[in-house]
């Protein structure tokens, strides 16, 4: 999978990605995501499982994940994809973007084109989001991007220890 917006490129994950990504997570911003700071354990394993997903392509069972790099200079800044939650019976939209490279638009410069990417490749009239209340930047980057906010819950996510308080967004398919 290749996309390519003004200033990112969004592709496939590839086995050198590794590095990059242990380096985002080194600095503990990436927990919520799952990425602690002892993903050098279990990178290795994680980006070969996103490569079988990514070959089966059915977001409405697997964890699919991209890479977002800076076009032209192929720096790898984050994480794009899509998870099916089987607790909701719907797939939703999952990113982050490196503490060095945030506040630069480039989380909702991704979620727009991976989004639009989604919607007009698979079979779905929908994608959600699910963000902690508390996380202003990723709710802010879904609503620039073009999600709705359907709902506030309290909700326990797969990387949650408690529920938390999460706001449900949706974006449609444009007919």
């Amino acid at each position: 999978m290749k996309i390519e917006t003004q200033r990112l490129l969004i592709r496939d994950v590839k086995t050198e990605d590794e590095v990059p990504y242990i380096n985002m997570a080194s600095d503990g911003s990436l927990n919520d995501c799952g990425f602690d700071v002892n993903c050098s354990r279990w990178i290795t394993k994680w980006i070969a499982e996103a490569k079988e997903f990514a070959a089966r392509n059915h977001p409405d069972r697997d964890y699919l994940a991209y890479t977002i790099a800076l076009k032209g200079e192929a720096t790898v800044i984050g994480s794009i994809g899509c998870s099916y939650y089987d607790d909701l019976r719907e797939t939703g939209v999952t990113f982050f973007v490196g503490s060095q490279y945030r506040g630069n638009g480039y989380a909702t410069e991704a979620v727009r084109a991976y989004t639009d990417y989604f919607l007009q490749h698979y079979h779905t009239g929908k994608l959600i989001a699910t963000v902690r209340d508390e996380n202003t930047p990723s709710w802010k980057a879904v609503e620039k991007a073009g999600f709705i906010l359907k709902k506030k819950r309290m909700y326990r996510d797969v990387n949650d220890a408690d529920e938390q308080l999460y706001r449900f967004y949706e974006i449609a398919k444009r007919i």
